[in-house]
């Protein structure tokens, strides 16, 4: 599964990720460089700066991840956004499965 969330470009996504992959609720999770968001909010379009996360883990952990998900994550109405993975290295995935378990 690939989960998908973005948080301000100022937070600390690294110790984000590093708890997600030290709970084994995450394998991998991925910190892309800043970039700006333009979306509407409370009837305002806003536009901010912000880093988006890309997290690897299993369907098994995802209900687990979204919990500790939503007690970490700053906003009000964070992205969380879940894809599955329909295929893919089996040496990956298998690395994936027992980074999580």
């Amino acid at each position: 599964m690939i989960v998908l969330t973005t948080l301000g470009a100022l937070a600390d996504a690294a110790a984000f990720a590093r708890v997600l992959v030290d709970e084994r609720l995450a394998a991998c999770v991925n910190v892309l460089p800043a970039m700006t968001s333009v979306y509407r909010w409370k009837g305002a379009i806003e536009e901010e700066r912000e880093q988006q996360l890309v997290i690897k883990t299993t369907s098994d952990r995802v209900e687990a991840l979204q919990a500790r998900f939503h007690e970490l994550h700053p906003y009000e109405l964070p992205e969380l956004l879940v894809l599955s993975v329909s295929d893919g290295s089996p040496a990956y995935l298998e690395w994936l499965g027992a980074s999580v378990r």
